[in-house]
This record gives structure tokens, sequence and C-alpha cells, in this order.
């Protein structure tokens, strides 16, 4: 795994599964959100998973972002800790705005 594929807005397709109860679930793009050293330092990476739902955004629980030349949302409620073994393909590194928009709703659902 290339250490700068895994820099804060990186998008891997990321095995979710197996879920419990309400988690989101399946192989999905996600969206790493710590900060760069971490992340290439860690075992673990903490990810904001994405859907393609069509349903609108409903900030800051969930964003519309940009995502392999589509919009998307991502599901900021759902941010999570998972594994590097979990991480299938690298997708892309997504917008600086989409970035920002998933940051400033992270703060607002951890009340940071």
């Amino acid at each position: 795994m290339e250490p700068n594929r895994l820099q804060r807005g990186s998008v891997w397709w990321i095995n979710l599964d197996p879920k419990q109860g309400s988690e989101i679930k399946k192989i999905r793009p996600c969206v790493l959100v710590a900060a760069t050293p971490i992340n290439q330092a860690r075992r673990t990476v903490l990810v904001v998973p994405l859907s393609s739902s069509g349903s609108p955004p409903h900030p800051p629980i969930t964003v519309k972002v940009s995502c392999m030349g589509k919009n998307a949302l991502a599901v900021c409620d759902q941010l999570r800790a998972v594994d590097k073994t979990r991480l299938t393909d690298w997708i892309e590194v997504i917008d600086q705005e989409s970035l920002d928009s998933i940051g400033k709703a992270l703060q607002q659902v951890l009340s940071l």
C-alpha cells in the first residue's frame, strides 16, 4: 500500500461487512478523514462512508460531495475506524471543497 494513497481526503473502496445493527454495510467508497501522518503510522484509518442513495443531503448528518465525477453523500454520523486490511482499491483524492464540507459536518456531529 503506497503511503501517499493514505493521505487525508483519499477515497478507497472499503469492505464494511460484517456490520451490526444500523451500521452502514457492503463494499463502498469511503473517505479517509484523519491526518495523513496518523493514517500512515497506524494499522487503522478513520473513514466516512459515501452513499449514492439519491436522497437530499441533511447536514451535518449527510453532506453532498463529489466523487468519481458524480454527486454522493458523505454519511458523517457513520464515522468509523477500520483496519487497513479492509481497504481494497484506491479511487482518488476528493476535492478540497468536499473535504472541507466533511470536516465541518464532523465538527458538528462530534460537537468539536
